[in-house]
């Protein structure tokens, strides 16, 4: 079996954040997206952990230095979304760095820098990079670091992603490249999510075979369902499930937004839980809390960052220690 990815609550030496550059990603939201970002990266580096916030030009880099503290290192980089979770690297125990294909998310947005990012950053951290000739993103697993990992049919199997790859050789390849010999296939993921279904906004792994999993928290959760048939396969598959409470309805212009407590950040000492100005924000980040008694555990608002496709587990990538 090939080399395991740690999992995400294992000692990291930094961790990399994307920051927000494009107005035409966040259109009339970008300051208050660069804000929220800068807020969880200061509030990683005042933890005690390293950060390295990414800026794409002389521009970005004037406007982060003015939200970040002087503790925050900032780093100049090519890249075009800020989902480094996706378009970063993925170290393994080995101190190797897989780099997939990647191809914006099933051919749905396609920037500059994004292809390349991983293998640049990796490289920065003296890893040695492994290529891998299938479309997979960061986002769209999750694992327990024992080599379950959990996913949804809606991602990878996604005709938009490996459409010559059956089930059976999408298992192949993340035990070949990931040495994950376990898969728990989740169905959906959440109304209207840019990656169409990443785990990360649905399920995560918070220790051995224990899976956080929210559940709807009023009549009008537009993901009920989703939750449901989530938990009901959990269950099945033999997995321990913790409720945690959904944001409820959240809508920004009229349309459902996929807001989500699950895209916490897990750094070495701190745990960083979005917040939408729900009434369920402070059970949420209570509840959470509670899984990570190792760690202080905080809510940031994170409705600006949404509004451009994510969060603040999208927009970060550890390096773990090795």
């Amino acid at each position: 079996m090939t080399a395991l990815m740690p999992p995400e609550w294992a000692k990291q030496d930094w961790l990399w954040i994307g920051f927000p550059h494009d107005a035409d990603e966040w259109p009339g939201v970008l300051h208050r997206a660069q804000e929220q970002i800068a807020s969880f990266a200061n509030a990683v580096s005042a933890s005690g952990q390293e950060v390295r916030l990414l800026v794409r030009n002389a521009a970005n880099e004037a406007r982060a230095r003015k939200l970040v503290s002087a503790s925050v290192r900032i780093e100049r980089r090519t890249y075009g979304d800020i989902w480094l979770r996706d378009t970063g690297p993925l170290v393994l125990k080995d101190g190797t760095a897989l780099r997939c294909r990647f191809n914006g998310w099933g051919g749905k947005y396609l920037m500059e820098g994004d292809q390349t990012i991983g293998a640049d950053l990796a490289r920065d951290a003296n890893l040695s990079v492994r290529s891998s000739d299938w479309v997979l993103e960061g986002g769209a697993i999750d694992s327990d670091g024992t080599g379950l990992v959990v996913t949804t049919e809606q991602c990878l199997l996604n005709p938009n992603r490996n459409p010559s790859k059956s089930r059976g050789d999408i298992a192949h390849v993340l035990e070949r490249d990931l040495g994950f010999d376990r898969i728990l296939w989740l169905g959906e993921g959440l109304i209207n999510d840019h990656t169409d279904g990443h785990v990360d906004n649905l399920a995560r792994f918070v220790g051995p075979n224990r899976l956080a999993l929210p559940i709807a928290t009023g009549s009008d959760d537009p993901n009920e369902e989703i939750y449901r048939d989530a938990k009901a396969r959990a269950l099945a598959f033999g997995v321990d499930v913790i409720d945690i409470p959904s944001p409820g309805l959240i809508r920004r212009e009229g349309k459902i937004e996929p807001a989500s407590y699950a895209n916490f950040a897990i750094t070495s000492k701190l745990v960083v839980v979005p917040t939408f100005g729900s009434a369920h924000d402070d059970d949420g980040v209570a509840t959470i809390a509670d899984l990570f008694p190792d760690r202080a555990t905080i809510g940031l608002r994170a409705d600006a960052v949404l509004a451009g496709g994510g969060g603040f587990h999208c927009a970060s990538q550890q390096m773990p220690t090795l």
